[in-house]
């Protein structure tokens, strides 16, 4: 049953479709309002169209990696938190994503509850950075 509510608008960038769909279900069923791109091209058009509380990123993607991706946006919505994910990660992934602004970088496969608490945290951080 999914819950009526909104808790937030989350876009999902990742070019595992299998993973966005399952995530975005999950997701919904929490509250949220979620959109996904399967590449980071689509995901900038989706950012020019519409607004988002919280990105989360993908690393590795076939036309434009998460971390060219994470640049542009920061160009384009600077405030918004991006969750970085990858099940490519290394410290220096890490590290080039935190001094790009990312919110937060964590490994693929993670605990849903742990992404949904960092989502969380996000959410909260945005909304007092705009107060």
């Amino acid at each position: 049953m999914v819950e009526d509510r909104n808790n937030g608008r989350i876009l999902i960038v990742d070019d595992e479709v299998g993973y966005t769909d399952v995530l975005s279900r999950r997701l919904k069923k929490r509250g949220f309002h979620v959109e996904c791109a399967s590449s980071g091209k689509e995901a900038l058009n989706k950012l020019r169209s519409g607004s988002f509380d919280v990105v989360v990123l993908d690393l590795k993607m076939e036309d434009l990696n998460g971390l060219e991706v994470l640049r542009i946006f920061r160009i384009m919505e600077p405030s918004m938190p991006v969750i970085m994910l990858t099940g490519h990660g290394s410290e220096e992934a890490a590290r080039a994503g935190k001094e790009l602004g990312a919110f937060d970088y964590l490994g693929k496969p993670c605990d849903f509850d742990t992404l949904l608490q960092v989502i969380k945290k996000a959410l909260s951080h945005r909304k007092g950075g705009e107060a």
